[in-house]
């Protein structure tokens, strides 16, 4: 992977520049050392401030995610692993408010799938009358 940008899309990269880094002190296990280091990471990207995105892309990633993305990662003992990870779900993150969803196109069942349809319901109720007691 390029160390100066992070690819996004095919045709999207954005710069490692433009990502911001929070560090703090995670919770849960680790003992002493999880009490003496910041290895709980908050990644944020602006998107508004963004130079790499057009402005209909920030549009969209604004609508489906808001103006700034965030992510946390707090899994490993290790600050830079949790950069990593951090960095990762916020890319995820980006992926998924620029994917475009594809149009529904309506669709209806064959002339086949109709007539096997009705032919097999026919063929259980003729099945459920002979169960029929008569009386």
């Amino acid at each position: 992977m390029e160390r100066e940008s992070i690819r996004v899309t095919r045709s999207i990269s954005i710069p490692r520049s433009e990502i911001g880094f929070r560090y703090s002190r995670s919770s849960g296990p680790g003992g002493q050392h999880a009490q003496k280091t910041d290895t709980r990471v908050e990644a944020t990207f602006d998107v508004e401030a963004s130079q790499t995105l057009s402005e209909a892309q920030k549009r969209r990633v604004i609508a489906r995610a808001g103006p700034v993305l965030r992510a946390v990662a707090q899994d490993e003992r290790s600050q830079w692993r949790n950069r990593e990870l951090a960095t990762e779900r916020l890319v995820a993150a980006l992926r998924e408010a620029l994917r475009v969803p594809r149009k529904r196109r309506p669709t209806k069942p064959s002339k086949a799938a109709v007539k096997r349809r009705l032919e097999q319901k026919r063929r259980r109720g003729d099945l459920k009358r002979q169960r029929r007691t008569l009386e």
